[in-house]
């Protein structure tokens, strides 16, 4: 059975939105777009360097477009991103000419997939497809990239749907630069209880 694990980076106040670049997504007037871009120092590299090893991808439609529109002419720096299988989740695109590039219509094609072969599944950017996943209990790991600012506005991780659930921290490291990388891995129900003496 495969895992989706979400690879977010997100915002001190959970933006996601366009980290990559400054034309990257603009919509809602964002004017903050490569947000990341100051924080990618070696020590940033090391940690993140392991985040892009050759793994089955699974994103939005939006995300893949731009995805489509980068990678084939940037391979070199993201190794194995042209010979991974590529699921985008969309309604309205069925076909594309980027090798090893597959269409699903929705949460009943993503279980489906899980269902099949064991390599887990990436899942980069996609803010609407992760709401959809956490809102069906499909995130089997978190592993958040965390930047020290906070942008106000934009796209958030959590911005919908997301159902209580629990979850436990498997691997944590911070760089010198202030970035936090946290995983987790999908834990059991929320537990509440009281704090200090009753």
């Amino acid at each position: 059975m495969r895992k989706i694990i979400v690879i977010s980076m997100i915002s001190l106040d959970g933006v996601l939105q366009a980290p990559g670049a400054p034309d990257e997504d603009t919509s809602g007037g964002f004017q903050y777009g490569g947000w990341t871009a100051s924080y990618g120092d070696a020590d940033f590299e090391t940690h993140f360097g392991p985040l892009m090893e050759r793994h089955d991808i699974l994103v939005g439609r939006k995300t893949f477009d731009i995805f489509e529109a980068y990678w084939p002419k940037h391979a070199d720096f993201w190794p194995g991103i042209d010979e991974v299988t590529k699921y985008a989740v969309s309604t309205t695109r069925h076909e594309s000419e980027w090798a090893n590039t597959v269409f699903l219509g929705g949460v009943d094609d993503i279980r489906a997939l899980t269902q099949s072969g064991d390599a887990d599944l990436i899942v980069w950017g996609s803010g609407d497809l992760i709401q959809t996943l956490l809102e069906n209990d499909l995130v089997d790991e978190l592993q958040l990239v965390i930047y020290p600012v906070t942008l106000g506005s934009g796209k958030k991780l959590f911005a919908r749907g997301t159902m209580p659930a629990a979850f436990t921290m498997i691997d944590g490291a911070v760089t010198s630069g202030g970035v936090v990388f946290a995983r987790y891995a999908r834990g059991g129900e929320i537990v509440t209880g009281h704090v200090g003496p009753e």
